[in-house]
């Protein structure tokens, strides 16, 4: 038994509560079962509750066994002094409060119906050897039930995106501009650069990069010297003149580069070198002027694909680092999927942060081109389509990302859509 089914049985009324009495045989009417609390404190607020024809309005705390109120220190803890009803699954023994009153006790375990408790069983009966819980039974969830689901857990998860906008936006003294330069650096980074491309930015005043994005060949070098890179010495002529240009601009604007974690290179493709990124994020700058006000105000992927139609300076046609042998000739550009994560991880957040800091409504428009953008391929998509084909965009992907982290893997299914559907079967 666990804890998060009593609170989903309290919570949806799923179990005999017209039958419901304390433990000291009074009846329970129970008008409202109160908000449920996913903080410190008793599991629910604000309930309303007649216990043998008395109303009390309070809270409501929940646990496997009486005496788990005593395990956990509630009888000195202030904030459990409200608690108008403990409900339980077994009942070991009275509790009472700090001042010695007792606390009236349901019993849930003979109020569950046998049927109920079976697919609660069923539910979680593999826990510890399938991919998801459901995996068996997820092909049976209607359509409609779903396709809502998938919708708000994609919210969830543009939530949980744009969590890192607002210390940058804060650091940058509100500079949109400033805020957009540090979150594109940090997808530039990839995976194993992004904190150490982030901090580059962070660390970088954007004044600087406005003013050497007129030449790209300082910006360049700025970028590359800043993030540590460049090397102390060289028989290389661009990496030289890089080097010298780079001494000249940290001793003009004062630039400092505590703070900037080191670059690795370690397991990355070559097109994905911190060399290339660096290059195609001046590049880009060199070429876009107002480019947030720019990506602000797109609302197809076709517009974006054309803002980011850049490529890394010619040096790096033949190159991939610096003192490297050169290389056949290639156009190091940045490729449709790396647009495409860039609008997912990006993009869209930015876009739904600004919009909702303007106080604008995000209406259906703003995700229609969201969804244009291919579905993405990874072991979690996979997994998903192989029970139940769906993915079809990002914006689907997405949402099957937030399902399988943070409610298959912590086994939260009864917070999930699909669990309680499966649940009331």
């Amino acid at each position: 038994m666990r804890e998060d089914f009593l609170h989903y049985l309290w919570k949806h009324k799923k179990f005999a509560f017209a039958k419901a009495c304390t433990t000291s045989n009074h009846p329970i009417h129970i008008q409202r079962v109160g908000q449920h609390n996913h903080l410190a404190g008793p599991d629910f607020f604000n309930a309303q509750i007649e216990i043998n024809n008395q109303q009390w309005a309070g809270n409501v705390e929940i646990h496997i066994k009486s005496s788990d109120w005593y395990a956990h220190h509630h009888e000195t803890d202030a904030a459990y002094d409200s608690v108008i009803l403990h409900v339980v699954w077994e009942h070991d023994i009275d509790i009472f409060r700090k001042d010695k009153t007792a606390i009236p006790t349901l019993v849930l375990k003979d109020l569950v119906n046998k049927t109920q408790l079976d697919s609660y069983k069923k539910l979680f009966a593999h826990q510890n050897t399938a991919w998801i819980n459901c995996e068996n039974d997820l092909p049976e969830v209607p359509d409609v039930t779903f396709d809502f689901w998938l919708d708000r857990l994609y919210l969830e998860r543009l939530a949980h995106k744009t969590e890192r906008i607002k210390p940058i936006l804060d650091h940058k003294n509100g500079d949109w501009e400033a805020t957009l330069f540090v979150l594109l650096l940090r997808s530039f980074g990839t995976k194993v650069n992004a904190d150490a491309f982030q901090s580059l930015g962070e660390r970088l005043d954007f004044t600087i990069v406005r003013k050497c994005a007129q030449q790209p060949f300082q910006l360049e070098a700025l970028l590359y010297g800043m993030s540590g890179i460049l090397p102390e010495a060289s028989t290389d002529s661009y990496a030289m003149q890089l080097q010298a240009e780079y001494e000249y601009l940290a001793h003009k604007f004062n630039c400092s580069t505590k703070g900037v974690l080191p670059i690795q290179f370690f397991k990355l493709r070559p097109p994905n070198f911190p060399t290339i990124r660096l290059s195609q994020v001046a590049q880009l700058y060199v070429s876009h002027q107002n480019l947030f006000q720019k990506l602000m105000e797109v609302q197809s992927v076709a517009e974006v694909y054309a803002i980011f139609k850049i490529q890394a300076s010619s040096y790096w046609d033949t190159h991939y680092n610096f003192d490297g042998k050169a290389q056949t000739k290639r156009a190091k550009k940045v490729s449709t999927s790396f647009i495409d994560l860039l609008i997912i991880n990006t993009l869209v957040p930015l876009q739904f942060y600004y919009k909702k800091h303007l106080g604008q409504e995000i209406d259906e428009s703003f995700f229609k081109w969201v969804a244009a953008v291919a579905p993405e391929k990874n072991t979690i998509v996979s997994g998903f389509n192989a029970l139940r084909p769906k993915a079809s965009n990002a914006l689907q992907t997405q949402s099957l990302i937030e399902l399988k982290t943070n409610y298959c893997d912590p086994n939260l299914c009864l917070q999930c859509a699909v669990g309680n559907w499966l649940l009331k079967q």
